[in-house]
């Protein structure tokens, strides 16, 4: 997913912030659950994450971010729910195909070192583990995995399938009594709040693994709000999982801004709570994984719905929402229309429940400015001498908890840094000598890895650079591009000067290069246009307008081999640009013409090693 990609070159204090105000109890979202992707090397939405075995013999469990995002979380809340799901997985698991389970016991043997790792290295212990995303299960690979995870003494991991829909899972497992008994959850994605009856008949837990991926508006909050009441109601699944955690990747990557909450300027420390962490709150502040849902739950007559929980030690929360059609429609899948009017909900607390003396109240009103409300105390209800009986008057677009907990509090901490565009100048020299993350700041893969490298037997000016590490495709989960890259910047950059030192390892074969404008990335990545700047070892330097090599503006010959250090320089403005290698000029006054404004980027012609070293750019507005 690559989603939280920029959240950890934020400056302390406001990294911690935005951490408390998702993970830390009674605070903000106080999620329960933290689902990772396990990083597979390949494109999964918003960029590539590095994989822990990048080849045959290699491991490493130190690579990105995702260790410390969960030794992060697990800090806050220790009781925190860890889950990792592959999207993508390193090429040689696939043997020459596209295919994870060409091998099943080496893809299992290469999932459970990821839980090895975890345990060994960070003290994580790893709670669900899934098959791959949205993609084909393999009855076989899932019931091999968990004989592995039992012989590897991890029977407490439990398996979650098959992060797709509800079907072919629940009829396989029904027609399967050993795969039934091997997986312990089935989760579906974007279920809509429904599930199927096949799914029911399992008797598993059922969980809306992925779901959300809708603008942090106040729409995506009213979406969100919906969800989280009437997946149980309608659908019986008792844990919702949003993507995405957080919006920490560049805006103008498929998805922006499709996060809770938003924390995608690491260079100015700016970060927006948005309104789907007060909704969260309603529901994660006042229940816990173990408590249950009562079975009195539903649907308000006026529209809007109601669940019940609680921990079976008397403690009870409600939580109503009335979240208009227009206000509350999800990315996916289309909603069919309903209507919210303002109604008085007359609720009869029952059995042991009657005398509960005092419900506390927190309420949210999303929709018009004026009206707006997120997460405010209310008075309490008092029930004594009400025969535990109790009425509210619900407009539309409201979100009410009543509780008997005492617990809930809205976070808050002194407003952040204002907005900022990426600073105009930026410089990396990648001179670190023990790196705490892998990535470099700011640097954005899209395609292949790059990573910070030691060169033993380079003790100059190029003792410490940035690589490209992948040396074959990965097992691909979406639309990967041919030729590794790593953007970075402000989009909105239209003239522009990139200057970079290269360094090509491929002998005869390898290319490089450096690149602006370049306005596509994600899984959009392999159409991406620009000015892209190529030089090869076997003596040619290439202008073209695409990262695939498609159209080329101009190219040449030059003094170029392989494993000799140049310096790139690519200088854009308006409709023209010039190049030069080593401070002499390849071309000038060639015309650019689309597109109009992109990214930076570095990048190799295919899938090998290569070395960029003293980044420079400098935009000019």
């Amino acid at each position: 997913m690559a989603t939280s990609r920029l959240l950890v070159s934020y400056p302390e204090p406001y990294r911690s912030e935005i951490l408390d105000y998702l993970f830390k109890p009674n605070f903000g979202a106080s999620l329960h659950i933290l689902k990772v992707e396990i990083g597979g090397d390949g494109q999964t939405t918003d960029g590539t994450e590095p994989s822990h075995m990048h080849y045959t013999l290699d491991e490493n469990y130190f690579r990105g971010y995702e260790w410390w995002l969960m030794k992060e979380a697990k800090k806050r809340n220790p009781g925190i729910i860890l889950m990792g799901l592959p999207w993508s997985f390193p090429g040689w698991l696939g043997k020459g195909l596209n295919w994870p389970y060409n091998n099943i016991q080496l893809t299992a043997y290469y999932i459970v070192s990821w839980i090895v790792g975890a345990k060994h290295y960070h003290n994580l212990d790893i709670d669900y583990i899934g098959i791959w995303n949205e993609r084909s299960f393999d009855v076989n690979y899932i019931k091999v995995l968990r004989r592995m995870l039992n012989y590897q003494g991890f029977q407490q991991v439990k398996i979650i399938a098959s992060d797709n829909l509800w079907e072919p899972i629940s009829s396989s497992m029904l027609f399967d009594p050993e795969l039934l008994k091997v997986i312990d959850v089935i989760g579906a994605h974007y279920p809509g709040t429904h599930t199927v009856q096949n799914a029911k008949l399992t008797g598993k837990k059922l969980w809306s693994s992925e779901d959300f991926s809708t603008l942090n508006s106040d729409v995506g909050a009213g979406c969100w709000a919906r969800i989280l009441n009437q997946n149980y109601i309608n659908g019986y699944m008792t844990s919702t999982i949003a993507w995405n955690l957080v919006a920490s990747y560049y805006e103008e990557l498929p998805y922006g801004r499709c996060g809770l909450m938003t924390a995608q300027e690491p260079w100015s420390g700016h970060y927006v709570v948005e309104s789907p962490i007060w909704v969260s709150a309603h529901t994660s502040q006042f229940t816990q994984p173990g408590w249950y849902y009562l079975k009195t739950v539903g649907h308000l007559k006026e529209g809007g719905s109601y669940v019940a929980l609680t921990d079976g030690l008397g403690n009870l929360t409600i939580v109503i929402e009335t979240m208009s059609h227009k206000h509350s429609m999800c990315i996916r899948p289309f909603l069919p229309y309903y209507n919210v009017s303002q109604q008085l909900a007359t609720f009869f607390l029952q059995g042991t429940f009657s005398d509960i003396p005092e419900l506390h109240v927190w309420y949210t009103k999303l929709g018009i400015p004026s009206k707006r409300f997120l997460f405010k105390r209310l008075d309490s209800i008092w029930l004594v001498d009400s025969g535990g009986t109790f009425t509210l008057e619900l407009q539309e677009d409201e979100i009410f908890t009543l509780t008997t907990l005492t617990t809930g509090r809205k976070g808050q901490f002194p407003f952040p840094p204002r907005s900022q565009p990426f600073p105009p100048i930026y410089d990396d020299d990648f001179d670190v000598e023990y790196p705490f993350f892998s990535e470099a700041p700011y640097f954005a893969d899209q395609t292949g890895v790059f990573e910070y490298y030691m060169n033993t037997e380079d003790s100059g000016r190029h003792q410490y650079t940035l690589r490209q590490v992948l040396n074959q495709r990965p097992i691909t989960w979406a639309a990967d591009a041919l030729s590794p890259i790593s953007i970075i910047g402000d989009y909105q950059w239209t003239n522009l000067t990139i200057e970079c030192d290269v360094y090509i390892e491929t002998p005869e074969k390898g290319g490089v290069f450096i690149a602006g404008r370049v306005n596509k990335g994600g899984i959009l990545i392999r159409s991406a246009t620009g000015v892209f700047f190529w030089i090869f070892a076997s003596g040619f330097y290439r202008l073209t307008a695409d990262l695939a090599g498609w159209m080329t503006y101009t190219s040449g010959r030059a003094e170029i081999r392989a494993q000799e250090w140049y310096t790139l320089t690519l200088i854009i403005k308006g409709p023209m640009s010039s190049g030069m290698l080593n401070g002499q000029l390849l071309w000038e006054y060639i015309p650019v013409h689309y597109p109009r404004n992109g990214w930076a980027a570095i990048g190799t012609h295919s899938f090998e090693f290569a070395q960029f070293d003293n980044f420079h750019v400098e935009a000019v507005h």
